[in-house]
């Protein structure tokens, strides 16, 4: 995955875990935007690097792929 320079090791692996986490799910990304009441664009936009998310829309993205937040957290390997 290729993301933007200005973003560390660390959000490439929190980027890298939200997609997996898409298809694990077997979403598309038309779903996930659906869920959350936004455009497609908007996930294609952070998945690739080129919008940065915050913690609140994190949460709010978990729930719309089905995940736990904590779980997520625990596959980046940040806690």
């Amino acid at each position: 995955m290729t993301v933007k320079s200005n973003f560390t090791r660390d959000y490439a692996v929190f980027l890298e875990v939200l997609l997996r986490a898409r298809k694990r799910q077997r979403l598309t990304q038309s779903a996930v935007a659906a869920s959350l009441g936004k455009p497609q664009s908007f996930v294609a936009k952070y998945e690739s690097g080129e919008r940065r998310l915050d913690v609140v829309e994190f949460c709010h993205i978990a729930k719309a792929l089905r995940e736990n937040p904590v779980s997520l957290l625990r596959e980046m390997g940040f806690i």
